[in-house]
């Protein structure tokens, strides 16, 4: 999955830096991402749950709200209220190049911001928050004591947030007392998925609680069982991620209507570019496309890296069974296949393979075995070359 830059600009004219994660396979919709206070984009909850999210075939886009990582402003200048511009910002920007946001997707803070945006983005169809407080003030609860009198005194102070020193404005402090959140949560008039873990040192689950108790339905809440707040265990991140997938499933556009068929292989355009495709085979799924140099995405193997990729399988497989048959103490192989053209010669193309055995050989074993290569059945088909039949299409649906 490729993972591309998305600038964009707030109503203040600063640029904020975002990351894309563009969604494997056939894309259900896209899910603009909220990260937590102080975090950052590049946060790891943030980008293992984009990063499953589009696996699952949903784009994300995480971004750095004003003053943080590599977008422009100060965090002393900033405020609650700016963050929630900045999702509106972002969602207005994702709209503008053909990726309206149907899915919100907020952590912490953040889960508390998009609630609080929600209400200025049309396109949203529904709203996941993890770990989210329902009174924004709770956060001054993370700022230490001496530093926050030092800030009411002096208007702007250097405090400790989350254990990091961070100046902080007055107007920071006094936006944040001033939201009724409940009064916002009760008007969502979309459905809200709650996320929060029943053990969360920093934001209690009571805040889950409030925020069910305000929403209207249809809503739903998760407990995240033994999660910490900030998702740091990677398997309590995709867990999230699947489990907002799958609740948002109903909410998201269905993907392009198919007839099931039985094939070795099938590859399908996902929309995304000019040549990406969803491939399946085997029980697996992947990405193929053409390089960028030639109007792709460059997020897959081509379809020669995949022919490629073909022969060195087999040739690892047919060495390796005969190595086993013959009971010979190799072990690891690899071989590393390349393709060309050549037009002065019949058959015009050329593959090369080099392959490597680890293990206490004698010379006339490698032999043997590098001699068994030739019988990999793939390249037997590609040497004896193929017949095909004709191409079958299907009638309109």
């Amino acid at each position: 999955m490729p993972t591309r830059s998305f600038e964009f600009l707030n109503p203040g004219g600063h640029r904020l830096s975002g990351s894309l994660e563009m969604p494997e396979g056939i894309h259900r919709g896209w899910a603009l991402f909220a990260h937590c206070f102080t975090c950052g984009k590049n946060n790891l909850a943030a980008m293992r749950i984009a990063r499953a999210l589009a696996s699952a075939g949903i784009g994300v886009l995480r971004f750095d709200f004003t003053g943080l990582g590599d977008s422009d402003g100060s965090f002393a200048d900033t405020s609650f209220s700016l963050n929630v511009q900045d999702l509106v910002s972002a969602a207005d920007a994702m709209e503008a190049v053909g990726m309206p946001p149907r899915l919100l997707i907020g952590h912490s803070l953040g889960g508390s911001a998009m609630l609080a945006a929600a209400g200025g983005i049309a396109s949203a169809r529904a709203i996941a928050t993890i770990a989210a407080p329902f009174d924004v003030a709770h956060v001054l609860h993370l700022l230490d004591p001496a530093g926050l009198a030092r800030l009411e005194a002096e208007g702007q102070a250097l405090v400790q947030v989350v254990g990091r020193p961070m100046a902080v404005g007055k107007a920071f402090v006094d936006d944040l007392r001033a939201h009724d959140q409940g009064a916002r949560i009760a008007v969502l008039r979309r459905p809200l998925l709650l996320l929060h873990a029943p053990r969360d040192r920093t934001i209690d689950i009571e805040n889950a609680t409030r925020i069910f108790l305000a929403a209207r339905h249809p809503k739903s809440f998760v407990s995240l069982d033994d999660a910490d707040h900030l998702l740091s265990q990677r398997e309590d991140a995709e867990h999230v991620a699947h489990l907002i997938a799958a609740w948002a499933a109903r909410y998201l556009p269905e993907p392009p209507s198919g007839h099931p068929i039985a094939a070795d292989a099938e590859a399908e355009e996902t929309g995304l570019g000019k040549f990406q495709l969803a491939l399946r085979s085997g029980g697996s799924r992947w990405l193929a496309d053409e390089p960028a140099t030639v109007g792709g995405l460059g997020s897959g193997p081509t379809p020669y890296n995949l022919l490629s990729s073909a022969l060195a399988a087999c040739t690892t497989m047919t060495l390796r069974h005969y190595a086993d048959s013959k009971g010979w103490p190799v072990t690891r192989i690899r071989t590393a296949v390349s393709h060309r053209k050549d037009k002065a010669t019949s058959p015009p193309d050329v593959f090369s393979r080099r392959v490597s055995i680890d293990g206490t050989l004698t010379q006339a074993q490698r032999a043997q075995l590098l001699d068994m290569a030739q019988r990999c059945p793939v390249h037997q088909t590609l040497e004896a070359g193929a017949r095909f039949e004709p191409v079958e299409g299907e009638p309109p649906a």
